[in-house]
């Protein structure tokens, strides 16, 4: 018994170890990686650090392939999923400066994600760069949306933008739509908003 609690006790720590390395450009691993690395009981890994993580303010996000979560999901779609840590509350403006982003940065972040969302999920990337250009330089804007197609917010398809794997992940967009619009946010959903 002692031994098959040390055995997790390893495997939890190498589970931490893989999903906080950053693997080109993103952060996060995949299904299959941890499962390579940790065996077939990687899921079981995963709960297991999520609940170290919780008691000082982190959780391993799963994000699938595709925009829907699945109730239920298989083996095959935990395989290609993204397992990466984020914090459980929504930083404060102090902490986004520590961690690099200007506030500006992320503000024309809200309104690309925002306008995507507005637009049923896709917008032209020419017509979120005219509403950024409103408020910031033309320079600032191209670098700011290859910066968020580089880091996973968005992604880009024929000159058309699109929610990527981390906007999905770390915007809970009905809180977002909310804040846009001025409604109540007391009753916001599971997921937090938590910002780059």
């Amino acid at each position: 018994m002692a031994e098959n609690t040390g055995a997790y006790v390893r495997k939890v720590k190498r589970a931490a170890k893989i999903i906080f390395y950053r693997r080109h450009r993103q952060p996060g691993v995949k299904g299959w990686e941890l499962r390579r690395a940790l065996g077939k009981e990687y899921v079981k890994i995963v709960d297991l650090l999520n609940q170290h993580l919780s008691s000082i303010g982190l959780q391993v996000r799963t994000v699938y392939e595709g925009s829907e979560q699945p109730q239920n999901p298989t083996s095959e779609q935990l395989d290609g999923a993204r397992f990466y840590m984020a914090v459980k509350e929504p930083l404060t403006a102090s902490d986004l400066v520590l961690s690099g982003w200007r506030v500006d940065d992320v503000a024309a972040l809200v309104v690309a994600v925002s306008y995507i969302i507005s637009k049923q999920g896709k917008a032209a990337r020419k017509d979120i760069e005219q509403i950024l250009r409103e408020k910031f330089p033309k320079w600032r804007v191209e670098r700011n949306l290859n910066r968020y197609i580089r880091q996973g917010y968005l992604n880009e398809v024929e000159d058309v933008l699109y929610l990527d794997w981390r906007a999905r992940a770390e915007i809970d967009q009905k809180t977002l739509i909310k804040l846009v619009i001025g409604g109540d946010t007391s009753k916001s959903s599971d997921q937090t908003t938590t910002t780059p």
